[in-house]
């Protein structure tokens, strides 16, 4: 799918990645760009269109499909890293916040705009996931999880999709230079780089992208003996 006249939709748009979906889709020549978030008055990029959009909410996200109903493509990445590992006392009730913003959220936006992609010719979902789809460790092993299940629903959604002609990628990467990763003392991209590897690979017509070199290494290992996934972190 190519970018250029696209009218796009991207989730979490008020800042990381999510913001710098937006300007890349801009510069690309994407004819609009509604850019959402849960307070859109957050959102000053010139040039978008601010929206309102809480993915835990199924009144928001009815709400988006129809105010954005010229969408061609939607990219799915609004999303939470709560660190904490499965031993922790609350890890029920964060594992739950993740899937219900990481996964549910994904899962609500695809459905609701299933219909609009159809409509508008087929168009494109993004789904942002991680390296984490593939390995785990006890940092953010909650994040890990739903990751995890991202990569299965967007493969998911990729076979229902496949017949009215939607393109559906998964985004896979390392640690981000972002406002979820302060902190954490390890190599990182910039949100721009995982971004340009991303619309390349979307309008080059691919199910997956990986957007770094340890990503890369990763996607390799699954198949190792041992496994990659099976290595302490």
């Amino acid at each position: 799918m190519k970018l250029d006249n696209a009218t796009v939709l991207v989730t979490g748009a008020n800042r990381g990645i999510g913001l710098a979906f937006a300007k890349a889709a801009l510069a690309r020549g994407a004819r609009k760009v509604y850019a959402a978030a849960r307070n859109p008055a957050g959102i000053s990029l010139p040039g978008v269109t601010p929206l309102k959009l809480d993915v835990t909410s199924a009144d928001d996200v009815a709400a988006a499909a129809r105010a954005a109903a010229d969408a061609t493509l939607v990219i799915n990445n609004a999303g939470i890293a709560v660190t904490g590992s499965f031993t922790s006392p609350d890890a029920e009730e964060v594992l739950r916040r993740h899937f219900e913003t990481n996964v549910l959220g994904v899962l609500r936006v695809s459905q609701a705009f299933a219909p609009v992609l159809a409509r508008n010719g087929g168009g494109a979902l993004l789904n942002v996931a991680s390296i984490a789809s593939w390995i785990s460790g006890p940092l953010l092993a909650n994040y890990a999880v739903s990751k995890a299940a991202v990569w299965s629903l967007s493969n998911g959604l990729r076979n229902d999709l496949r017949a009215q002609g939607t393109q559906v990628l998964t985004l896979h990467m390392g640690f981000v230079d972002t406002d979820l990763t302060h902190g954490i003392d390890m190599p990182k991209s910039t949100p721009q780089a995982v971004v340009a590897r991303a619309l390349d690979a979307l309008e080059a017509g691919a199910d997956e992208a990986l957007a770094d070199e340890i990503t890369l290494q990763v996607k390799q290992g699954l198949s190792a003996e041992p496994a990659v996934y099976l290595a302490a972190r």
